[in-house]
């Protein structure tokens, strides 16, 4: 199952993320989380003090031959783009820390694997955009197979940058962080008008909930998305000056809220049909905006019109 954690800058989407995947680290899932925020404070909230893992997008060529497998509408790594499909011969993902990919681009953070997009460096200020990075997880998500039981946690951009390219399509629930203030849930409004008619299963934590008045705030203005929320803690506090403790050790309320959270998520089925058409619908728009002129090749002919990847498209891996 995958998750993305979105909402405002400050909202506690990062400590949200990190906490929910050590939580169901702790209940021996498996789980990877990915830090796909320009900031990149994802690890420090898992409890990482160590140096970061290498970038996922930091050599976007070795990712495109490595995916690309022995898929015959696929010449090379250079015609590639983020949105690629995979087809018969690509090289389908899973969530084995031993495989070549993870054991390149991942840590082990308190059970849970970590990986990283990676910080603006010297070269791209003034030159790219962070999509240039986050890409690098598109590509990476279009191409695994995650079985029943692993879960994939993303803490996403703030806002509604998300929107810049197809990776806010690529997940089994989004849950957006919402302080109960009207900037809170002035961004739910935001992301769930760009996200609508595009199949995104959207819900609301609330964070930093003092009352039952915040409580009672966020049902009157997000209604039935609100799924659960977080009361103050002191458990995060002493988190974010370093002293990480279990999760098992959280308040019982917040503990509460990160099982409404897996509750919301494990009802999900993802059809993966439904999926793959996104992946394709994405490919093409991007071919047809920049990608056929960028590449000098004609992208929509990398679609195999007959694949659907899913539990037994594990030919290559």
């Amino acid at each position: 199952m995958r998750i993305a954690f979105v909402g405002k800058g400050g909202s506690g989407k990062t400590t949200s993320a990190a906490v929910f995947s050590r939580y169901l680290a702790e209940q021996g899932h498996p789980v990877l989380a990915i830090d796909a925020d320009i900031n990149q404070h994802l690890g420090q909230a898992l409890g990482h003090d160590g140096e970061p893992p290498r970038p996922l997008g930091s050599d976007l060529t070795w990712l495109k031959d490595h995916v690309r497998g022995t898929n015959p509408r696929i010449a090379s790594a250079a015609t590639m783009i983020k949105t690629t499909p995979p087809g018969p011969g690509s090289r389908m993902l899973d969530l084995d820390p031993a495989g070549e990919l993870l054991a390149r681009y991942s840590v082990e953070v308190a059970g849970v694997q970590q990986l990283v997009t990676g910080e603006f460096d010297e070269a791209d200020i003034g030159v790219s955009c962070y999509h240039s990075k986050t890409g690098a997880v598109e590509l990476y998500l279009n191409h695994l197979i995650d079985g029943p039981g692993e879960y994939v946690v993303v803490d996403m951009t703030a806002g509604a940058d998300a929107f810049a390219s197809g990776l806010f399509t690529r997940f089994d629930l989004t849950v957006l962080v919402s302080e109960p203030t009207r900037r809170g849930v002035g961004v739910f409004r935001q992301y769930a008008e760009h996200a609508a008619g595009h199949g995104v299963a959207l819900a609301v934590l609330g964070n930093k909930v003092a009352d039952d008045a915040d409580v009672a705030y966020l049902r009157e203005q997000v209604g039935d998305a609100l799924i659960g929320w977080f009361e103050q803690s002191s458990w995060v506090r002493a988190a974010e000056r370093g002293s990480v403790q279990p999760v098992s050790a959280l308040e019982p309320a917040n503990l509460a809220a990160l099982a409404a959270v897996r509750s919301a998520l494990d009802a999900r089925e993802r059809d993966w049909s439904a999926y793959h058409r996104g992946t394709v619908e994405f490919h093409l728009r991007n071919a047809r905006a920049w990608g056929d002129k960028a590449v000098g090749a004609d992208l929509a002919a990398q679609i195999d019109p007959g694949f659907v990847p899913g539990v037994l498209s594990t030919a290559t891996r």
